[in-house]
């Protein structure tokens, strides 16, 4: 019995105050039609990682993202045979609109919340992803990773809220952050309405210091 190995990409951007996750549309049976991540088979030559970053790559153009590798999925009744999926996500920053695709037609963002059937087990795939990218707020800089280097409070507060899906009070949130003392206000603003909203960037080494002494994200 021959056995399929593949990857499959849970790709995320954050557009409009909602998170997004890449699709594609199926080409051929089965699941024809309906939609899917975006995956694809293992060369000989390559690396789970490597397949997963050239996945990404093709399907994006993105480069230098955050990747991260989510478990192993073996359907044995899968319709395309013996098949074991590892699955991966991504987060790909945004910039004020959602990252066009580079692969052409049949690809689209859609909002995590409102995903249409997929093909095969991947609705098990994107909900696994999103849970872990929702715990994983309180220990790591993984909300930073959707944002673009130079960012407004605001826009990581909808970062964060996008994430886990709820509304966090304005004054607290800028409180905590104080007191984390992870983030540097620049010499430059960003017009966003009546009064200019400054810019700030994020220090790892100051993140690094907290994780150690085991301060975690108050969100």
């Amino acid at each position: 019995m021959s056995i399929h190995l593949g990857v499959d990409v849970v790709i995320f951007t954050v557009h409009k105050s909602a998170l997004k996750v890449l699709l594609t549309r199926r080409a051929k049976p089965p699941f024809k039609g309906r939609m899917a991540i975006p995956g694809r088979s293992i060369r000989a030559d390559e690396t789970l990682e490597r397949a997963a970053m050239r996945e990404l790559r093709e399907e994006t153009g993105a480069r230098h993202v955050y990747l991260e590798q989510l478990y192993s999925f073996d359907d044995p009744h899968d319709k395309r045979g013996r098949t074991v999926t590892v699955a991966y996500y991504a987060l790909v920053p945004g910039n004020g609109a959602a990252p066009s695709p580079s692969n052409g037609s049949g690809l689209e963002w859609r909002r995590a919340d409102r995903l249409p059937p997929l093909a095969f087990d991947q609705r098990q795939i994107v909900d696994y992803a999103l849970e872990r990218l929702r715990n994983k707020l309180e220990y790591t800089t993984v909300g930073f990773q959707l944002l673009p280097r130079k960012f407004t409070l605001p826009e990581l507060q909808a970062v964060y809220e996008t994430i886990l899906g709820k509304k966090l009070d304005k004054r607290n949130f800028r409180k905590k952050m104080d007191l984390l003392g992870i983030l540097k206000p620049l010499r430059e603003y960003r017009r966003t309405g009546r009064k200019p909203a400054r810019l700030y960037s994020f220090v790892p080494k100051k993140f690094e210091k907290l994780k150690d002494k085991g301060i975690l994200f108050p969100f």
